[in-house]
């Protein structure tokens, strides 16, 4: 393995299932009930695994279908893929099938991306849940051919599995060993790339589990960085998706 690794990872689903929350609680250990609708966020990290850096961007798309190009273009250049629904929304299982056959259509390696699929606002399903998880396994292991694929539910309100979703990534790929769950060290963060709302850029090496809010100095939020970065790296991703599919091994079901 490498001592140094990049990957791109896209977060996809319709609107109003928790997919920033999701990404803001994993970086920046935040949540926060206000709703607002996302164009497109790019946010980069790299992690310290013990026996590589892995550098991510991680880039939260939008939940409306007003822009096509757009989203054609993310799921051209991705690594890897999150499909974010509701447990709380059957329509929401229904928009992240659709995600998916938008990928299996734009991407003939479909077999070998690593796909986590995520049920966020578990925190619910106390008073309400419409979409169960052996609904969702069925769709995955039954209907569709084999695949990377891990199926789990979370909450990023009440922090529940969110870290085990990006865990996720790194067994289905095999970066992360499956028999390394317990190990503290990974997911270690050495470098961060946010942009403060001054435009100052804050870098910092504190482990996930210790991480403060990027801009929680002066009591703001942190803006990602601009998604300026995936026109300039499209060309670089798409070679690395070259070398993805030349490299990768069988796919498994996880």
């Amino acid at each position: 393995m490498a001592d140094y690794e990049r990957t791109r990872l896209v977060v996809l689903g319709g609107k109003g299932v928790g997919k920033s929350c999701i990404v803001k609680r994993f970086l920046e250990k935040t949540y926060t009930d206000k709703y607002r609708s996302t164009i497109e966020d790019l946010y980069s990290k790299e992690f310290d695994l013990g026996h590589m850096t892995l550098k991510v961007d991680i880039l939260d798309t939008s939940g409306e279908m007003e822009f096509p190009a757009m989203r054609r273009l993310c799921i051209a250049t991705a690594h890897a893929f999150l499909l974010v629904y509701a447990v709380t929304s059957t329509p929401s299982f229904q928009c992240i099938k659709q995600c998916f056959e938008e990928i299996r259509e734009q991407r003939g390696d479909f077999q070998e991306i690593p796909i986590v699929v995520a049920g966020n606002k578990l925190d619910l399903t106390s008073t309400h849940r419409e979409v169960n998880i052996e609904d969702v396994s069925e769709w995955v292991f039954c209907e569709l051919p084999k695949l990377r694929v891990k199926v789990l539910e979370c909450s990023a309100k009440d922090d529940i599995n969110v870290r085990e979703v990006f865990r996720s990534f790194l067994k289905i790929s095999r970066i992360f060993p499956k028999d390394s769950e317990d190990q503290p060290s990974g997911l270690k963060r050495t470098a961060s790339a946010y942009m403060s709302h001054k435009g100052g850029k804050k870098t910092g090496s504190p482990s996930l589990e210790r991480a403060k809010p990027e801009g929680s100095e002066n009591g703001s939020l942190s803006k990602p960085r601009s998604r300026s970065l995936i026109r300039r790296t499209s060309r670089k991703a798409k070679q690395q998706l070259r070398d993805t599919r030349n490299g990768c091994d069988d796919c498994n079901v996880s």
